[in-house]
């Protein structure tokens, strides 16, 4: 039951913390802290039994719940999802030490909603229930809602609309499109439609018009929390009003959940209609990380530069998976690791800073490597990961992606390529504004480095980062015999013309 548990730790945290007085902050802090550790030990448990090799899912558990309706609790681990859910347990504990000091009011209620999203997240990764999944896709949004709205900037309450508004309106056409599913898939055992993702993959030979639908259905659900260009408007605003944890969170972790779901719906259950929308996905895609880049160049707010490369990273990550080969699902889907590692630690970093100074604009700093060199070294390695330095891990993810890429359309690969250049320009520009030069502003002359908490909690990406760098295949071979089980469904399609070793 280790999945069971990954969800259930969390939930039942989450319900504990309400219990406590609401004058014993720590206690809540501390309780939400051993709850998302042992979440995250409890994942470990799941990577330690993961079989290296196995295409299939494993750790799989499935009990009745609405037996008259085909619904299980269905949850199950491959090398798509394993990788993602040690994502969320790990940055969660890091957020929830992150926010120990960032967080003062409603300190109970805070570590509630926290700990509720962990466990939605989670039932997200690993569901393999059509019902399940559409249940902790919708759960995982209301704790969000709160954070932003309750713990966020001055201009919270427009963004939290924006994202749930925007996000509701894509999961109700992907609810149609599972019904739709629903009643086209049949249970061998009982003769009764099921919610069963595994049968509702294997039977979904549907025709070329139908797929268009079905796949355009889940397809905007997931654009949207992509998110894809141009249905991005909500992630700048939701990035830069949520809290330090939120923007974390929101990056790391939610923004995958979008490119999880092309990876574990559209492209092995609508196959020709995934062949019928490469070129669509792929120029949105490139618009997506041009836009994205060149936007970033022109922020004031350090925050809202590293929300807009958000829509440039992520518009490689599609970039990728749409090259439809091993190397480019395999890039894009190590590169969603690699995404959530790196810009969430810039959003710990710049939350750091904004604790000290209140404020979040460029010109405000200057010059503050001389008095926070550990601070401006770890924000030094962090920007280089992202612009995808070679030893980092960006550079695996972007290079795997570019090979695929190429090898499907070299133009595509090109386009991409400019992107790669525009993130180094943004990146180091912002790096030189703020930390070098002289110190203008006599109140940096105050700031103090970075604490032993702070260190500790930046210093775990910064490892994990050179890990992935220098030695990916701990990675790599555990991704990859799933993609290969994806990438077979275009094949029994009839698909031959796709580039597969």
């Amino acid at each position: 039951m280790i999945l069971s548990l990954c969800i259930a730790i969390p939930a039942l945290t989450a319900l504990l913390i309400l219990l406590i007085p609401r004058a014993s902050e720590q206690a809540a802090r501390w309780l939400a802290l051993f709850g998302t550790l042992a979440a995250f030990v409890v994942s470990l448990v799941m990577y330690a039994n993961f079989r290296v090799g196995e295409a299939g899912f494993q750790m799989v558990e499935k009990y009745p719940w609405v037996s008259s309706l085909g619904i299980d609790w269905h949850l199950g681990v491959d090398g798509i999802s394993l990788f993602l859910i040690l994502l969320t347990t790990l940055l969660s504990v890091l957020c929830i030490l992150g926010s120990w000091s960032g967080i003062t009011e409603r300190v109970r209620e805070f570590h509630f909603f926290f700990l509720l999203l962990e466990a939605g997240m989670v039932g997200v990764f690993s569901a393999l229930d059509l019902f399940l999944f559409y249940v902790m896709w919708e759960v995982m949004l209301v704790p969000m809602f709160f954070l932003i709205g309750v713990w966020g900037g001055a201009r919270r309450i427009y963004a939290t609309i924006k994202f749930f508004l925007f996000t509701m309106a894509g999961s109700v056409l992907m609810l149609v499109g599972i019904l739709y599913v629903y009643f086209h898939t049949t249970d061998p055992a009982t003769g009764g439609h099921t919610f069963n993702l595994l049968l509702a993959t294997e039977q979904s030979q549907f025709p070329m018009g139908i797929q268009t639908w079905l796949f355009l259905a889940f397809a905007l659900a997931f654009a949207i929390k992509v998110p894809l260009f141009p249905l991005h408007t909500w992630l700048p605003d939701a990035h830069t009003e949520a809290p330090t944890a939120g923007s974390v969170i929101l990056a790391g972790v939610l923004l995958k959940m979008g490119t999880y779901g092309f990876l574990r719906f559209c492209l092995p259950m609508f196959p020709m209609a995934t062949m019928q929308f490469v070129p669509w996905i792929s120029w949105l895609a490139i618009i997506g990380i041009l836009y994205g880049a060149m936007v970033a160049m022109v922020q004031k707010d350090i925050k809202k530069l590293v929300a807009y490369s958000s829509v440039a990273h992520l518009g490689f990550v599609m970039l990728g998976m749409f090259a439809l080969n091993i190397e480019g699902l395999t890039g894009s889907l190590l590169q969603q690791i690699n995404h959530g590692i790196s810009t969430g630690a810039l959003f710990l970093l710049v939350g750091v800073i904004y604790e000290r100074r209140h404020t979040r604009l460029a010109a405000d700093y200057g010059g503050i490597a001389k008095v926070m060199p550990i601070y401006a070294s770890l924000f030094m390695i962090i920007a280089l990961s992202s612009i995808g330095l070679p030893g980092l891990n960006g550079f695996v993810g972007e290079f795997l992606i570019l090979l695929g890429t190429f090898a499907s359309n070299a133009m595509y690969a090109v386009l991409g390529t400019a992107g790669i250049i525009l993130a180094a320009i943004y990146l180091l520009w912002m790096y030189q504004r703020v930390f070098f030069g002289q110190i203008t502003n006599e109140e940096n002359l105050k700031l103090k480095d970075v604490n032993l908490r702070e260190g500790f909690i930046i210093g775990v990406l910064v490892v994990l980062a050179i890990w992935i760098g220098v030695y990916p295949d701990p990675f790599l071979s555990r991704m990859q015999p799933s993609l290969e089980l994806v990438l077979s469904r275009f094949q029994s399609a009839g698909l031959s013309q796709l580039f597969i070793p």
